[in-house]
């Protein structure tokens, strides 16, 4: 097996996800705030990172041609490619109707279930009221769990009465919150290795394409043989 290279220095890529609607957005301004507060969680361990922001909202009418046709634009195929291809990625979503938002959704749509496996995912969201705060555990965190995604156990709501000034000075206050997350999250990633060109599609030593060896299911019991001793 060929060794991969050493991608330990190498500036992790985190990706922010926002599907705010708004210009300007209370959605796009949390993303941009984790995505800070996560970078300087890492500066302080001597990690550097990059940041891509991908806002939804831009991409609207290329999600719905692709979720008709099939084939993706080449910005949405850059924007998707940028998501699997992350260290890290941040999901940001404003609430519609108690959930998500559709446009959320459909982009996470379009994703490979199995691209996000293992991925880091900070979760976010924003609401009009802080009743709205559970969508992240009954909604987006499900949603990821499906996409095989790591998502922190620390998440981000942020009503509208949070961005008012009083909210900046009390203790933990949506600031506060942002700072724990972001810092929880770039401990999270302060272990892993910048992603580099090789490492996906790997050949295992011992595969059918690596040469002979044992294969993962060589102990798998027989279905019938699992029945033989069952009594009708």
């Amino acid at each position: 097996m060929a060794a991969l290279p050493d991608n330990s220095g190498r500036p992790l890529k985190l990706v922010a996800v926002s599907a705010g609607l708004g210009k300007p957005s209370s959605t796009r301004l949390l993303a941009d705030r984790l995505a800070e507060a996560s970078v300087r969680a890492l500066a302080a361990g001597d990690r550097k990172a990059e940041v891509e922001i991908v806002e939804l909202r831009e991409l609207a009418v290329d999600i719905a041609n692709h979720l008709v046709t099939g084939f993706p634009s080449a910005t949405l195929g850059a924007a998707l490619a940028a998501v699997t291809g992350a260290d890290g990625v941040i999901a940001v979503t404003p609430v519609f109707a108690g959930s998500y938002s559709g446009l959320f959704k459909s982009f996470f749509d379009l994703v490979d279930p199995d691209a996000l496996t293992g991925t880091p995912v900070l979760l976010a969201a924003t609401g009009g009221t802080a009743r709205h705060s559970l969508v992240v555990e009954h909604a987006m965190r499900p949603l990821f769990s499906y996409l095989h995604a790591l998502t922190l156990p620390t998440a981000v709501f942020a009503a509208t009465d949070d961005w008012g000034a009083g909210a900046d000075t009390h203790e933990g206050g949506l600031p506060a919150r942002i700072d724990r997350a972001g810092g929880e999250f770039g401990r999270l990633l302060q272990g892993r290795e910048g992603r580099a060109v090789g490492e996906v599609g790997e050949v295992r030593e011992g595969s059918e394409e690596g040469g002979a060896g044992e294969s993962e299911f060589d102990d798998v019991v027989p279905f019938e043989q699992l029945l033989a001793n069952v009594t009708q």
